[in-house]
């Protein structure tokens, strides 16, 4: 029995996949060596190895991918951040807790314009977290605010976590998008009362700038709009959401080269290239290794012993659906999103199909899982990018974002316990 068990290739790939994590090896190495010992062990085709590996990244949504970075990159340097700032400091700043607040709707409507948790803390905190300290807030706050709610980037359309989902479970990307319309404006909403009570608490109130509302926002007028043109076109049916992300790339640059004027120099398009390329490389390396790892696991019958384990556990939807939120959100503290969609989800299709769930909804919920593992200690990429920005340890701002993870938490059930929030908006628009 012991022998046959430890024969068996599927456990194999966990266990050649789990170790070299133990040991901090890189999430895409790790999949991608479980996947060629056991093809190799198990003479599963090692010829098949570069056809898969190209597959993995050869699909047209795919694309979106590098043209959401560089769009993301493009706007931050184009100074679009740095208005939707000011307008919100106009509108808010005086208020008790309302450049907290504001803090979390620019890192939300901010999720619309860079699609990736990481990319939203670089490009805003530099800008917010010291503008929060400024005006009396504690930097562990600032720091926390602006790294939990940069999560919702993965959520508010445009997301690529979206277009991966998509393309895994073969749900409609227009269809997911505008699903998470309004779970996005929920979690913003949990996580605005969260920061409002504790700068209630600790009496943290900004002083009035001097910049009038009506200037502030004739200046973000173009940023403003960004969502406004991509999603717009995605909607209206002028364009698919690879080719929003293209168009999404040109609208920045116009805007930064002949609007502000702030790419204005070749150096300057160099580096925001050289950014891009190089967060996609890491982005698509895993897409191929967890691609590959994917492919595998159903081969070797992984994919199918593990749903009809969690199956076994109980008749119950609810008990079943509690145990995939909990790993999950286990999950989320140790990988990366992409990994996590191209690791668990083959396991749980097979689930949502017994159960008769809407694939749009539990995307969606995943989704929002996957936000919370982004600012989850050990492996919390948003707070690590803030620790960064802001100077602090990660263990300050992990006490700092706990409220706010609490809160998120409490808008994640919200979502679970009422489907209608993430179905309704692309039911209305006859996206699937």
């Amino acid at each position: 029995m012991e022998g046959s068990f430890l024969q068996d290739p599927a456990v194999w790939l966990l266990i050649l996949f789990i170790v070299p994590l133990v040991f901090r090896v890189p999430i895409a190495l790790s999949l991608g060596f479980a996947a060629l010992v056991v093809v190799w062990k198990w003479d599963l085709g090692v010829e098949m190895l570069s056809y898969n590996f190209f597959a993995g990244i050869a699909k047209f949504p795919l694309l979106a991918i590098p043209f959401f970075i560089l769009a993301g990159y493009i706007m931050e340097r184009a100074g679009i951040a740095a208005r939707i700032v000011a307008l919100m400091e106009a509108l808010t700043s005086s208020m008790t807790g309302g450049l907290a607040i504001a803090t979390v709707a620019v890192a939300t409507f901010w999720g619309a314009v860079s699609g990736s948790g990481p990319a939203t803390v670089a490009a805003l905190g530099l800008i917010l977290i010291p503008g929060m300290v400024k005006a009396g807030y504690a930097k562990d706050f600032a720091a926390a605010t602006v790294s939990v709610t940069s999560g919702l980037a993965i959520v508010i359309p445009p997301s690529i976590a979206f277009i991966v989902y998509g393309g895994i479970a073969n749900v409609s990307v227009p269809a997911l998008f505008a699903a998470g319309f309004a779970p996005g404006i929920v979690v913003a909403a949990f996580i605005m009362l969260a920061v409002y009570l504790i700068s209630r608490k600790k009496g943290y109130k900004g002083q009035k700038t001097n910049i009038p509302p009506g200037k502030a926002f004739r200046d973000s007028f173009w940023g403003i709009l960004t969502p406004v043109v991509i999603l717009g076109g995605i909607y209206g049916g002028v364009f698919t959401p690879t080719e929003a992300a293209a168009v999404a790339v040109f609208y920045g640059l116009f805007v930064g080269i002949f609007i502000y004027r702030t790419i204005n120099s070749p150096k300057i398009l160099f580096e925001i290239f050289s950014s891009s390329i190089r967060a996609t490389a890491i982005v698509m390396i895993v897409v191929t290794c967890a691609g590959l790892y994917s492919w595998v696991a159903s081969t070797v019958g992984l994919v199918e012993k593990g749903s009809s384990f969690l199956l076994s556990l109980s008749d119950s939807s609810w008990v079943v659906l509690l145990m995939i939120n909990v790993i999950l959100l286990l999950a989320g503290m140790l990988l990366d999103a992409i990994s996590i969609y191209y690791v668990f989800l083959p396991f749980m299709l097979p689930i949502m199909a017994h159960f008769n769930w809407d694939p749009v909804w539990f995307g969606v919920m995943m989704t929002v899982n996957l936000a919370l593992g982004q600012v989850t200690p050990p492996v919390a990429v948003n707070l690590y990018v803030g620790a960064n920005i802001s100077g602090l340890t990660m263990e300050q701002i992990s006490r700092s974002a706990l409220p706010l993870i609490f809160a998120a938490l409490l808008a994640l059930i919200v979502i679970i316990l009422i489907p209608g929030l993430s179905t309704f908006l692309p039911k209305m628009l006859q996206l699937y």
